[in-house]
């Protein structure tokens, strides 16, 4: 008979989110994939709680190692809990890897839902909530960050991103730069917490608070989605300034190493122009210089 991997959320700040199922299956799993034991010990004392089961740790560097064992334990018909410092498993945390085990071996998975840092920092940001995307982690180095980000400047959905305190001035002067100075955003910090914030502005004026201001705790960045536009009509001697914004949008994501014609390609599907069009624009000004 077989058992079960259930991933678990747990709470992102107050214990007293924690659910009553989260509670009962800390005290009888039989065992424990935590992202860090000591963390995950001082959760369950903070419950009453005393875990039954096997505790072991389940974290970036040495998830794939460890899905084996926990795979052997759901085969065995056990019942295998993975739980990260907080917040669902697999979401910018460890956890992936154990579902793709016992899932390609056929056994059961399933998962307790609960606290989400991402859907949180979604409602209290007053953006728009019917259609959203997660980012994750942005990228850490300053060119990876910025190319990224303009990918992401035609993105209609608002944005939600994770980020440690320590880089969130430079990734909201990254935004500022890549989408639009005044797009609407919000910075949540310490959420559920005794000091929660949220700071709600345009890009612009998050980016001078965070320069300013020494952020701590975990930070989530909620965006507004682009703006719908009317598309550019390259040929259109009127929109001159825009092709002239757009051909140096292709020519920043060149100097960064990427080959011409896939920046026209991420630039003109972005912004629906015509993308031979704006490959001979970018040409012609390449000429030029």
């Amino acid at each position: 008979m077989s058992g079960r991997l259930v991933l678990a959320a747990t709470p992102i700040g107050d214990p007293e989110d924690a659910s009553v199922r989260l509670s009962r299956l800390i005290e009888t799993a039989d065992l424990i994939a935590a992202e860090d034991t000591r963390r995950f010990r001082r959760l369950a004392a903070a419950l009453g709680i005393t875990p039954q089961g096997k505790v072991i740790s389940n974290y970036e560097h040495n998830e794939e190692a460890r899905s084996g064992t926990l795979l052997e334990v759901v085969a065995g018909g056990g019942t295998v809990l993975v739980v990260t410092d907080a917040g669902m498993p697999g979401v910018s945390d460890p956890g992936l890897r154990a579902v793709r085990a016992v899932v390609e071996a056929g056994l059961p998975v399933t998962a307790l839902p609960g606290p989400s840092a991402a859907l949180t920092a979604l409602a209290l940001s007053g953006l728009p909530t019917d259609r959203f995307c997660f980012e994750g982690f942005p990228p850490r180095t300053n060119g990876k960050r910025a190319s990224a980000f303009r990918a992401l400047a035609e993105e209609p959905r608002t944005m939600i991103f994770f980020e440690s305190p320590r880089r969130t001035a430079d990734t909201l002067a990254a935004l500022r730069d890549a989408l639009d100075a005044e797009r609407p955003a919000a910075v949540c910090r310490e959420l559920t917490k005794t000091y929660e914030e949220v700071k709600r502005g345009s890009l612009a004026e998050l980016a001078l608070w965070a320069e300013e201001t020494e952020v701590l705790g975990e930070i989530s960045i909620v965006v507004a989605g682009a703006p719908e536009r009317a598309p550019i009509d390259i040929s259109d001697p009127t929109a001159k300034d825009d092709v002239a914004a757009l051909v140096a949008q292709v020519q920043s994501m060149v100097d960064e190493g990427e080959r011409l014609k896939d920046a026209v390609a991420t630039v003109a599907r972005r912004t629906g122009v015509n993308k031979r069009a704006l490959y001979d624009a970018a040409v012609k000004a390449r000429s030029a210089e």
